[in-house]
């Protein structure tokens, strides 16, 4: 009984712990790709060296940059392989809504589609969702900066 209860811990243990090196390794690459972007700063590469933190502030292409880094990592998709998914060259809302539309429905599980596609053009139109919310909040900043 021993024997089995020791190989349960030592099997869990392992399960546990390549999943954490798994995930690690995940974010390690995230955090790569998020690095080449314009504007990136973190506290891991990229100290932040005393008065930049005011200058940091000014630069709205960096932080949607950074933004958008951020939706690609917590959405699992890029904008590109969402862009695909949903066949659309451009971000047009209405574009991408038509193609979600006939997307959805043509990979209805009901009409014999594919459960696991008809969730991949929801997760791409839930991606390119956000990245239209970003470029209007750019818009937005860089149609205020001049007034101030």
């Amino acid at each position: 009984m021993a024997k089995y209860l020791a190989q349960i811990i030592v099997m869990g243990a392992q399960v546990v712990g390549k999943a954490f090196a798994r995930a690690l390794r995940q974010e390690f690459a995230a955090h790569f790709w998020r690095r080449e972007l314009p504007g990136h700063q973190c506290s891991v590469c990229c100290p932040m060296p005393p008065g930049r933190a005011s200058r940091a502030a000014a630069d709205a292409r960096g932080r949607a940059g950074h933004q958008s880094a951020a939706a690609s990592s917590l959405s699992g998709l890029s904008l590109q392989e969402a862009q695909q998914i949903l066949n659309v060259s451009k971000l047009s809302p209405e574009e991408i809504q038509k193609n979600y539309e006939h997307l959805f429905k043509v990979n209805d599980k009901s009409v014999g589609g594919s459960f696991y596609l008809q969730s991949k053009v929801v997760r791409a139109k839930e991606r390119l969702d956000e990245e239209l919310r970003i470029q209007a909040q750019e818009d937005r900043e860089r149609g205020q900066a001049p007034k101030t």
